[in-house]
């Protein structure tokens, strides 16, 4: 009886597939600068910890809310001017003595006033987007690394910090192609464990290294420990 148990045992793991892999987040984000700046403010207390509607870095703004609000003002000013240009060129029509010319004329005052209208809402546009990048807040995401400090000047492009979420994790594993139709109806196993969990992507494309194996991710949900190694098994 003991010679056939180990000889299911045997049998049973010729056919189990093992593989290794480091558990990671399931996504890493690199938070680059979309404008450029002074930096006035770095959290440097939140680095290494999970972000609670945290601010993360501000880059000066002070100009740009100025701006902003000048730019309110001249809206509204250009706005009226151009409901009385409007109103003028709408009585003016109403005059037959007034000639083709001047009726013209006032048209193109009209429509001058609605493209200073329109290039001052862009500009307001750009204001308000600017001073939105200019302010970096993190929901929950946990903050990775700092890459700027206070006085920093920063371009478009330049990396302010990165982040990573921790609800779940990801392993990834190199199966070669010839297995993959194989492991799609086995059970995984971490660490020795049984699991519910299913494969959640398997790349198509063969990998630029691994030119014989296809890919594969499968979502850890929940974990505890990031940056382990981990046995993959699928039995």
């Amino acid at each position: 009886m003991k010679y056939i148990f180990a000889l299911f045992l045997l049998v049973n793991s010729l056919f189990a597939y093992e593989f290794y892999a480091k558990l990671e987040p399931v996504n890493s984000y690199e938070i680059k600068a979309a404008v450029s700046g002074k930096v006035i403010y770095v959290n440097d207390e939140i680095e290494g910890k999970k972000a609670n509607n945290s601010k993360i870095v501000e880059i000066d703004s002070y100009v740009d809310r100025i701006d902003l609000k000048q730019s309110k003002i001249k809206l509204k000013a250009i706005s009226q001017m151009l409901k009385i240009e409007e109103k003028n060129y709408n009585r003016m029509l109403q005059v037959s003595s007034k000639s083709g010319f001047e009726k013209d004329s006032q048209k193109l005052k009209a429509i001058n006033y609605q493209t200073t209208k329109a290039d001052i809402e862009v500009k307001i546009a750009n204001l308000q987007d600017s001073i939105k990048n200019k302010l970096l807040k993190e929901k929950d995401r946990y903050i990775y690394n700092i890459a700027v400090k206070e006085g920093d000047y920063v371009n478009p492009g330049t990396l302010l910090y990165e982040a990573k979420d921790l609800s779940k994790g990801k392993l990834e594993i190199f199966v070669p192609i010839d297995d993959i139709e194989e492991i799609k109806s086995k059970t995984i196993f971490l660490d020795g464990k049984k699991s519910n969990i299913k494969l959640d992507k398997v790349y198509k494309v063969a990998d630029s290294k691994h030119i014989s194996s296809y890919k594969v991710e499968i979502i850890v949900p929940d974990p505890k420990v990031f940056s382990r190694l981990v046995k993959i098994e699928f039995k």
